[in-house]
């Protein structure tokens, strides 16, 4: 019997796997798919390196950059690149640099000067209601309309493919409301960082030489032969002690306990007989589809200074791609010399429609979007387009009340646990904080279990089938 039982090889399984495994349990991990990782994707195309799913990582995270160290990638870590210095947002179809410097967007004309004159205002706003607020709600009330839809709107389309005006701000930006509660303001919040020595978050983003994808195979490394692929999870029994994993096709394996690391919507159904009320709250997470389309270019092809992450997109410019990476500005090593890369995302949650489209006649559009903001000109050298049929969870009114009922199953149902990228942000790097909160949680549970042998094994005692000891 395995003392852990993991679920899904993506970041949050591979992580949770990693540390138990670190402390001396013995570990398996399950994966339906022939290779681990999940979204943490990268491919290499004749010297393009592509991100199928997140590009970067936030640099605040102690325990992700304690994994670059401990995997041995430290030797490799990219810093984001010297030539970011403008952040892209688009007005009027056409893209506007503003200055990465904190007061970019006071002297920027990309905002009205009453939008502006608002900001400075922000401090003297007296805190809002206890109730629960969508991002957009709450940004409007503290910082005005206009900010809301042409700032936090494409930042949330950037971050989460998704509409400001359905995400919680307590699910996804837990800090802008803690800024609120305890200075009173979030302009006195984030001053308070600053003074601190904290830097605003996208000078932090890193990377390695050979991407995202670096950070999954490094894991899957030390696993080694504990990790099975293309073996599917079709059900779970509960055991007196223990589960049993049942595998399609035939085949089982017992575990003391286990961690189900998978999207939400399998997540609900291999709970689905075990508890219900969990199963439920999974089933009720959405994740809408997005397609990647990555082309690359030779440099003179494209006119464009590239001096960004990239751009973002308000959703009343009604665009096509809710934002566009420069990858090769942001890291080193992403395309062959001479050469450039762009990153173009569909959201499912903004153009349901779009994303339906045949994958060839999504990349005709992204690369028009190319052409008329970047001044993109000739054939791509390389183009490669990546659909994902379920996209970004979406942490929507009520998320707490539904994160909630994976800790009241571990209640009914000691040593079954969840984790994934749906419990707070879908990032590496809080995947890999929530991963860690679990394995303390399973490492808890297990030596209590183990306390618990030693103390009947003292005592003479045995249990019957009821759980009821004799001497």
């Amino acid at each position: 019997m395995y003392d852990a039982a993991v679920i899904g090889g993506g970041i949050s399984g591979l992580a949770a796997a990693y540390e138990l495994q670190k402390s001396g349990y013995k570990v398996v991990v399950i994966e339906r798919q022939v290779r681990v990782g999940g979204k943490a994707h990268t491919g290499n195309l004749n010297g393009f390196l592509m991100e199928y799913g997140a590009s970067s990582i936030n640099g605040a995270s102690i325990r992700a950059s304690a994994f670059s160290t401990e995997l041995g990638l430290d030797g490799e870590r990219c810093q984001l690149g010297p030539d970011v210095r403008k952040r892209y947002l688009i007005k009027n179809g056409r893209l506007n640099g503003i200055a990465k410097h904190p007061f970019g967007f006071l002297t920027s004309s990309y905002l009205s000067l009453p939008s502006r004159l608002r900001l400075l205002t922000e401090i003297f706003r007296s805190a809002g209601p206890d109730n629960e607020e969508t991002v957009a709600e709450f940004c409007t009330r503290r910082f005005g309309r206009e900010f809301s839809a042409r700032i936090i709107d494409p930042l949330i389309g950037g971050l989460f493919a998704a509409r400001a005006t359905e995400l919680s701000l307590s699910a996804v930006f837990p800090k802008l409301q803690s800024f609120e509660k305890q200075y009173g303001s979030v302009t006195m919040g984030a001053i308070r960082r600053r003074m601190e020595g904290n830097k605003m978050p996208a000078r932090l983003l890193y990377s390695w030489q050979r991407g995202i994808g670096a950070l999954p195979n490094a894991l899957a490394g030390q696993l080694g032969s504990n990790i099975k692929t293309g073996i599917t999870v079709r059900g779970i029994d509960a055991l007196r002690q223990g589960y049993r994993l049942k595998f399609a096709g035939g085949g089982s394996l017992d575990a003391r306990s286990v961690i189900v690391a998978t999207q939400p919507h399998v997540t609900a159904d291999l709970l689905q007989s075990l508890d219900l009320e969990a199963a439920e709250a999974a089933a009720e997470i959405h994740a809408p589809p997005i397609t990647v389309i990555f082309m690359g270019f030779r440099r003179e092809d494209v006119d464009h200074p590239l001096d960004g992450i990239g751009s973002l997109s308000p959703e009343s410019e009604k665009r096509t791609l809710s934002g566009i990476l420069f990858p090769t500005t942001m890291f080193p090593g992403r395309a062959p010399e001479g050469c450039v890369s762009l990153s173009g995302y569909i959201a499912g949650a903004r153009s349901p429609d779009l994303v339906k489209l045949p994958l060839e006649d999504q990349a005709a559009l992204a690369r028009e979007e190319f052409r008329h903001l970047l001044g993109v000109r000739g054939e791509p050298l390389v183009t490669r387009v990546h659909h994902w049929h379920r996209g970004l969870p979406q942490a929507r009114i009520g998320h707490g009340r539904l994160i909630s009922k994976f800790s009241e199953l571990e209640s009914r149902r000691p040593g079954m646990f969840v984790t994934g990228n749906y419990f707070s942000s879908p990032s590496i790097a809080n995947c890999v904080e929530t991963a860690r909160e679990t394995v303390a949680r399973v490492a808890q549970f297990l030596g209590a279990q183990e306390n618990t042998s030693r103390e009947n094994e003292t005592g003479g005692v045995r249990f019957t089938a009821s759980g009821t000891g004799q001497k």
